[in-house]
């Protein structure tokens, strides 16, 4: 199975991001992982030069030694109580015109396993935008990335984070085997629950003429399906931990958040298709609805 060793967590000092690196933490602890904590100064882009913006371009202003000083003791005081509850933690200070290249540099630097991100807005709009640089890391990380929303109302903020639940779907593609060894490596640490689903899309290819015809058609799709389900998950998962296995109908999406949602899952672990540019470009259509409208945080591996 799989088994993080370094884990890169992201902070602009926010409620949400600590949020987020509480994320990393409790799975740094589950993993005995190292946790490097980043924090991105982003340098204000250099004016560009035309007929209107005048022949000199400005020089961006990086840090003085004394902001990079400040902001070096707020990071220690950031990490402070995770350091004293024996989580290891190293903290990195960058700065750059790109934020998301920053993050994706410096996870390639520390090696890491996982890049932990938080992601703002979970209503109208702002739900449908995760932001820029969350945005962007999701679409070019070849790293899974766990990507945190906002905390929910009235949760307890000094209660330690307890990973019991985890929800993992699989369509049988090439990034399922990764995602599933994932979730159940994550799953096998923390002692959680184990729930592995795929979702039959019927929508558009279920033949119209009869409905015997339908009922008999769906009806060997969920054998299928059911079969695939059994034949992908390893006897070695079965064995180091509790797993339940589902085979439902319906819009992939919509099922898998509706699932999350019922199960009170703490954490999503789904494979995401393709590296090539087009693919990283539009991300995977599933993924993309998920992670946006997921009542937890979504962990997202490759194929």
């Amino acid at each position: 199975m799989t088994h993080v060793t370094r884990i890169l967590s992201t902070t602009d000092f926010s409620e949400q991001s600590r949020h987020a690196m509480d994320y990393a933490v409790a799975l740094a602890r589950s993993w005995s992982a190292r946790l490097t904590v980043l924090h991105v100064h982003q340098l204000a882009p250099p004016l560009l030069a035309g007929p209107y913006l005048g022949s000199e371009s400005a020089l961006p202003v990086s840090l003085t030694p004394d902001e990079r000083r400040e902001l070096s003791q707020a990071m220690a005081s950031f990490v402070a109580s995770d350091r004293s509850a024996g989580v290891e933690v190293e903290t990195r200070l960058q700065e750059d015109f790109l934020v998301p290249r920053a993050i994706l540099e410096c996870a390639a630097a520390e090696q890491a396993g996982l890049v932990v991100l938080g992601t703002h807005g979970r209503s109208g709009f702002e739900r449908l935008a995760l932001g820029s640089v969350a945005e962007r890391v999701l679409r070019t990380s070849v790293v899974p990335v766990l990507t945190v929303p906002p905390r929910a109302g009235g949760a307890d903020r000094r209660a330690p984070l307890a990973i019991q639940a985890v929800v993992c779907p699989l369509d049988f593609g090439p990034s399922s085997a990764g995602a599933l060894d994932m979730a159940a490596s994550l799953a096998e640490r923390t002692r959680a629950g184990l729930t592995v689903v795929h979702v039959v899309d019927l929508a558009g290819d279920a033949p119209e003429p009869m409905r015997q015809e339908f009922i008999e058609y769906r009806t060997k799709r969920f054998e299928d399906a059911r079969s695939q389900l059994q034949e992908a998950i390893p006897e070695s998962v079965r064995r180091s931990t509790a797993v339940r296995e589902l085979v439902l109908v319906g819009k992939p999406y919509r099922e898998i958040v509706r699932l999350a949602s019922e199960q009170e899952a703490d954490i999503i672990v789904m494979g995401v298709q393709g590296r090539g540019a087009v693919d990283l470009l539009f991300f995977g259509s599933t993924a993309n609805h998920v992670v946006r409208q997921a009542p937890c945080p979504v962990l997202t591996v490759r194929g």
